[in-house]
């Protein structure tokens, strides 16, 4: 009889298998199998022959697939969780991912194309979708279906009124050269203002959350002031050029 191995600690309050481990985390069970063989989780838990996954395995798939989201290659995960410890609790991983993706636009989310149609006031054209994905707002999913962002109904009604594409892919190019700059400096803020607090062996629950919580007032507070300081400055653009030289009124 095969004898059952000891529960780590932390780990009896959440069991999951391999196949709801992989659906809690929206990954393949082929993929999630993938990235246990690569060292990126501990190892699981074994009760007989049977394997579990606790709540750091869990918390440690979900900052792999926040590294997707972000844009790391395969390579850079393996790199950057190199530097996260086995061992890491999953209060400690939720503040890693936490930091992560603090100064993260709006979520894309995953939409069926009815569900695509109605977030966009209308039944789409191959056209449409082409501009949409074109102009950022769209793209493919899992499944044939559609990931989209908050501001669909934004962009398909810049669609309607014939905006140039070139005038969004250019303003895009513009805004993120700029923006990734600044997410990198707001991190450096981040990490050497706030991270501290928190960097301490037995990251409780509590800490953790109080994290997630103010990261996620100080984006708020953040990006209002960014948007604040761009209208503020393209109305004195605005101003100065449709103010005419003294000597030419």
């Amino acid at each position: 009889m095969a004898v059952q191995e000891p529960t780590p600690a932390g780990a009896e309050d959440t069991l999951l298998t391999i196949d709801e481990l992989a659906l809690a985390t929206d990954m393949t069970v082929r993929t999630t199998r993938y990235y246990a063989s690569l060292g990126l989780l501990p190892a699981p838990v074994r009760k007989g022959r049977m394997a579990y996954y606790g709540r750091t395995h869990l918390a440690r798939l979900q900052l792999v697939r926040a590294l997707q989201d972000h844009g790391f290659t395969l390579a850079a995960i393996e790199r950057y969780l190199a530097d996260v410890p086995l061992e890491a609790t999953a209060e400690e991983l939720a503040v890693q991912r936490a930091l992560l993706t603090a100064w993260k636009p709006g979520q894309w989310e995953e939409v069926s194309r009815r569900e695509l149609d109605e977030r966009a006031g209308r039944r789409l054209s191959q056209a449409d979708l082409d501009w949409l994905t074109a102009a950022g707002a769209v793209r493919r999913g899992g499944a044939g279906g559609y990931q989209t962002l908050p501001v669909l109904r934004l962009a398909v009604e810049l669609r309607d009124v014939d905006m140039p594409l070139e005038a969004i892919t250019e303003a895009n190019t513009a805004v993120n050269e700029h923006m990734a700059e600044l997410a990198d400096e707001l991190t450096r803020i981040l990490r050497n203002r706030v991270l501290t607090k928190y960097q301490h062996t037995g990251l409780s629950a509590v800490e953790a959350e109080e994290f997630q919580r103010t990261l996620a007032n100080l984006r708020t507070l953040t990006l209002d002031a960014i948007v604040e300081s761009f209208q503020r400055a393209a109305n004195q653009v605005a101003r100065r050029s449709l103010t005419l030289p003294a000597d030419t009124a």
